[in-house]
């Protein structure tokens, strides 16, 4: 029996799964780590606090079976994307990684605009200036930063720091590239010209691989750390929504995802590149060699409910979705906007905040956790009606994440975007993902979709109830004009905060 090992680095932990070659997951282990938000708007983590989770879990997952380090074949990563991790030129980390979901670099979006064009920018790398991005990153460090940037000799996205200290060697692939805004998704490679315009020299980056290529094998510091073997190939992997989606069996047209994690997101698979010229959606590389995806993202889906769990002081999520189903669809007009941590996905704003409208003597504990519920799932609904208008075939929507366990919430989801939602047999996600990866280029299986169809299978249906949908489709209307009348408030609030920021 031959095995494999994917791994997450994720927002908030590791998560590692050691699969057998069927597909079967043997054992799985999470680590955990902080986040960091030193000033509003910005989040870090001590890319350190990644590589001892890794280990860790690596060797909770060997240590919990009794199989041969040399049976391991291949390990695939995965992680958040969008990140920024800093190296000087003796690999040594040279400030807390900036990560996806920091809000700092608005200013730099806008000089990233003005030297390129946002036109010219969705061109070249079928996407737009985003304060999440990893482009804009690096203009702020190199602006506010200089020291730090004069010494750096290499930047790295999240998981590729965890390969560099697996294997020794920088690298990356197609999907988590065509999150930096400096990568030329129709011919996946780096963009030369987009790189020339902003002044960042291209050996700073990693050399591109495809998701299933393999991109070297264990040190022996690596192999005595995690303990497996230095024959162990580590292959290129996936930005964490690629590899989700290839755990949840998104590579052929027509079956999409939905996934509620801490942020929330649409994912298409497309044959050919199809790009929004608005740059509402994001258009990236797939893990699929040779194919690309189209997505939609929430950046606070599951993020804003969990945010509302620590404000109600409640230890799990369960009791939650309990007082939800008692109140009605629609929660009588609470209407909760799901913007705590700006947004993306269609507005692309860095300034928009989360807003309960609607609010009434009525509106009980149960009503405050079902708007949330409702709240997130238009926003994805927002990713869905773009991905239609692509003309990209909606057949199957399956879900995922965190969200996936409530039969609560895929109902409201399956209500709102009046589509049946589908569950899988497997709900581990991008590390699962990033498992299938490491299968293919083990030699395991031959292909991706191939992976996917012999380990993959749909359990459950929950179609939409047709009253539901007419209730939501008016509130749904609600939800969209709300942000464009508040735009212009949420920035003016942006501007008070820096105001008066002590």
């Amino acid at each position: 029996m031959e095995y494999v090992i994917g791994i997450d680095i994720g927002t908030t932990g590791v998560k590692t799964l050691l699969c057998n070659n069927n597909g079967k997951i043997i054992s799985s282990s999470l680590n955990e780590y902080p986040l960091s938000h030193l000033k509003p708007g910005w989040a870090e983590q001590d890319p350190d606090d990644w590589w001892k989770a890794a280990i860790e879990s690596i060797r909770s997952v060997m240590n919990d079976t009794n199989i041969n380090r040399e049976d391991v074949k291949a390990v695939g990563l995965t992680g958040q994307m969008h990140g920024a991790v800093f190296l000087d030129g003796n690999n040594n980390v040279l400030r807390p990684a900036i990560l996806w979901c920091d809000q700092r670099t608005s200013s730099e979006c806008d000089d990233i605009n003005r030297i390129i064009g946002k036109e010219n920018l969705i061109i070249l790398t079928s996407n737009p200036a985003l304060t999440g991005f990893t482009a804009p990153k690096i203009l702020w460090v190199r602006k506010n930063e200089p020291r730090i940037y004069e010494k750096t000799k290499k930047i790295l996205l999240p998981k590729d720091y965890i390969r560099f200290r697996l294997i020794g060697e920088f690298a990356s692939d197609v999907s988590d590239a065509s999150g930096t805004l400096l990568f030329d998704v129709k011919n996946r490679k780096w963009s030369d010209e987009v790189l020339e315009k902003l002044n960042i020299d291209k050996n700073l980056l990693p050399e591109v691989y495809e998701s299933t290529e393999i991109t070297g094998t264990l040190t022996k510091d690596a192999s005595k750390l995690t303990g497996l073997s230095t024959e162990t190939a580590v292959v290129a992997g996936a930005g964490d929504q690629a590899a989700g989606a290839v755990g949840c069996g998104i590579v052929e047209e027509g079956i999409i995802s939905s996934t509620i994690g801490t942020s929330g997101v649409v994912f298409a698979y497309t044959d050919k590149v199809k790009t929004d010229p608005l740059g509402s959606v994001h258009t990236f590389c797939h893990a699929v060699p040779g194919k690309w995806h189209v997505m939609g993202a929430v950046l606070a889906a599951g993020g804003s409910f969990k945010w509302l769990r620590d404000m109600l002081g409640e230890d799990s999520y369960q009791p939650m979705t309990e007082q939800a189903s008692k109140a009605p669809v629609g929660s009588e007009g609470l209407i909760f906007l799901p913007y705590l941590m700006g947004e993306r996905t269609p507005h692309a704003d860095p300034d928009a905040k989360a807003v309960f409208f609607g609010i009434s003597p009525r509106h009980t504990r149960a009503y405050i956790i079902r708007s949330v519920m409702e709240g997130v799932s238009f926003g994805l609904r927002d990713s869905l009606e773009i991905i239609k208008k692509l003309d990209i075939p909606v057949s199957e929507i399956r879900a995922s994440g965190g969200g996936a366990k409530s039969k609560l919430w895929k109902q409201i989801q399956a209500d709102v975007n009046k589509e049946s939602i589908y569950t899988i047999n497997v709900d581990e996600g991008p590390a699962f993902g990033a498992a299938l990866l490491a299968m293919v280029g083990a030699g395991i299986f031959p292909s991706v979709p191939e992976a996917c169809r012999q380990t993959i299978k749909t359990i459950d249906k929950i179609e939409p109830v047709i009253k539901n949908t007419k209730i939501y489709d008016e509130y749904y209307k609600l939800y969209k004009k709300l942000y464009s009348s508040l735009k212009d408030n949420f920035k003016q609030c942006s501007e008070l905060i820096r105001q008066f920021r002590k």
